[in-house]
């Protein structure tokens, strides 16, 4: 596929990075030169310096025929701008834009055919709200993935010394819930995958994949783990975009405080929420955390744009006695240096972003792809079509596919129904399939695998 990325940022760069190791043709544009020039030396990408939404810039980069644009500048206006240009001047089939400002996505009509042509709206923002969003949701866990419309759930939790599973074999998690099914679709040790079979033993400290119906997430999670009381109190630092979201979306259910440096923004998040107790302040202040009640407080949110000062709020609010801290951190670097210490969970926005865009470049009836453990691994759900002559999978038992090398199936959602892929299951037309990919390589195998040959048409 030829795609043309605009901007080589954190999402543009990674992005690339991605797609460019499953045998796409990819260009990328940016006004920094610098930046482009370190992708294309990383890379086998091909770069082109200039303004995105420029109709020449776009034409040196191959917008002609390409089969795809994604526009993840940091300017909302180029990113809109270009994917007119690219509708209007090169037919572009597929146009994919990030947009931030809630000025423009709260209009309606104002993103189509007539107004601007794009097909993919993506806001970092939202996508981040929800992500911290379930993670308060569901006490414990490191990553909540939905999926089928949040019918199926993958969990991802760090499993602990007196976990009733811990120290046993997978197969004996039937015996200790025969009412309850789920599967464990990977497991992380040490920073290693390990496709997981019935005689394999979970070990305290192992990061634990399994999948399984919304309903029974925290009987599952009792089993790796003691399980963490409902979270009540939540303190949030940073009144921007993702703050005031989350404030938003939580604030009916959870007793609220958000902290914001700037009083004309204080005034405005006082203006715009209702429950939520708007404070004026520095996160990093120990005498305003304890004033505000930090040793009881369920959850801290660190969400500004600054990731030392989220680290060293995050830090002090744990010593403080936060039961705990989640802190947004844009440095790829810095995620695997402070998750698990004093932070407990480190949320990568690109990473978050990453795995929205991978939905829409994926061949085969691909419908939501989840980027794992900082990008090592990939959740993707995809839909089986055709019959049995023309379809790789449909109508064959779950032990008969030919799966690639470090892939497996999770889960199948039919209809209503979450069904979990144990061997015997035979997989139907339109149902949806939830796989596991350890090693990013066979990517491709797997698309192939729900792609309809021409015998169904």
């Amino acid at each position: 596929m030829k795609i043309i990325i605009l901007g080589a940022g954190q999402v543009g760069g990674t992005l690339a990075a991605h797609l460019a190791s499953e045998a796409n043709d990819i260009t990328v544009i940016d006004t920094d030169l610098k930046r482009v020039r370190s992708l294309q030396d990383r890379l086998d990408i091909r770069t082109v310096y200039g303004l995105a939404s420029h109709p020449k810039v776009l034409r040196q980069a191959g917008a002609d025929d390409a089969d795809m644009l994604i526009a993840v500048t940091n300017s909302d206006e180029v990113n809109m701008v270009a994917c007119q240009v690219a509708y209007t001047l090169f037919h572009t089939p597929t146009k994919i834009a990030r947009v931030r400002s809630n000025a423009y996505l709260s209009k309606t009509g104002l993103f189509s055919k007539e107004a601007f042509p794009i097909d993919v709206l993506i806001s970092p923002e939202q996508i981040v709200t929800d992500y911290v969003k379930s993670l308060i949701e569901n006490p414990g866990a490191l990553q909540v993935l939905d999926f089928a419309d949040g019918k199926a759930q993958l969990v991802a939790v760090k499993a602990h010394y007196g976990g009733p599973l811990v120290g046993q074999e997978l197969r004996y998690l039937r015996q200790h819930m025969p009412s309850i099914d789920t599967r464990v679709a990977a497991i992380f040790r040490r920073d290693r995958p390990i496709i997981p079979e019935g005689s394999t033993v979970i070990e305290a400290n192992d990061e634990v994949f399994f999948v399984a119906s919304r309903k029974h997430i925290r009987a599952v999670m009792s089993e790796l783990r003691k399980l963490e009381h409902a979270y009540k109190r939540v303190i949030i630092a940073g009144g921007g975009n993702i703050g005031e979201r989350l404030a938003e979306a939580i604030e009916n259910h959870y007793s609220v405080k958000l902290i914001e440096r700037n009083q004309k923004r204080c005034e405005q998040l006082s203006q715009n929420l209702n429950k939520t107790i708007v404070l004026q302040g520095n996160a990093s202040d120990q005498d305003l955390l304890l004033e505000e009640n930090i040793e009881n407080t369920d959850v801290y949110c660190a969400l500004t744009n600054d990731d030392e000062a989220n680290i060293m709020s995050s830090m002090l609010a744990k010593r403080l006695g936060a039961r705990k801290v989640m802190a947004i951190i844009n440095n790829p670097a810095y995620v695997d240096l402070v998750q698990g210490g004093e932070i407990d969970i480190a949320i990568s926005p690109q990473q978050a972003t990453i795995g929205t865009l991978l939905t829409h470049v994926r061949r085969g009836d691909i419908v939501n792809v989840h980027s794992l453990r900082r990008g090592a691994a990939e959740a993707i759900e995809a839909i089986a079509h055709g019959d049995e002559k023309s379809s790789k999978v449909v109508g064959r038992a779950i032990e008969n596919i030919d799966l690639p090398e470090g892939t497996t199936i999770g889960a199948i959602v039919r209809n209503d129904q979450v069904i979990m892929a144990h061997d015997d299951v035979v997989i139907e037309p339109d149902d949806h399939v939830i796989l596991f990919v350890v090693n990013k390589k066979h990517i491709r195998e797997v698309e192939r695998l729900f792609q309809v040959g021409l015998a169904f048409f």
